[in-house]
């Protein structure tokens, strides 16, 4: 897994019907779902539901059987460990990595709950 396989999860899953569908999936275990229980289930349209498990699909988050007229959809959970051990060996050690990079300065809020720029250090 590298970086690009990361992102491309992490942007499928930046929907917040994505996200919820995933969830879903996680929960209905291997049996998974059909298209049809899961726009039930929203209360979304089919087409609305085809739209973003294909790009689950796309990502490789979901994975498709098809069983006769139905897609059985389930949610592809070792792809997601591989997610979770690529960040934890890449990011969160604090090694020289590919996530690694500077953090933006934080801006500071007043007393007055104004939002202030950071202070500079003394000359």
């Amino acid at each position: 897994m590298d970086q690009a396989d990361v992102l491309k999860v992490f942007q499928s899953l930046a929907a917040k019907q994505r996200l919820d569908l995933f969830c879903r999936l996680v929960h209905s275990g291997p049996t998974g779902m059909v298209a049809g229980e899961l726009a039930r289930d929203f209360g979304i349209p089919a087409t609305n539901l085809s739209f973003h498990l294909k790009s689950m699909l796309a990502a490789g988050i979901v994975t498709v059987v098809s069983e006769g007229r139905f897609q059985r959809y389930r949610a592809n959970v070792s792809l997601m460990m591989a997610v979770l051990a690529f960040i934890a060996q890449n990011c969160a050690q604090g090694a020289s990595a590919p996530c690694e990079a500077p953090l933006p300065a934080r801006r500071r809020e007043s007393a007055a709950g104004k939002v202030r720029a950071p202070r500079r250090a003394a000359p």
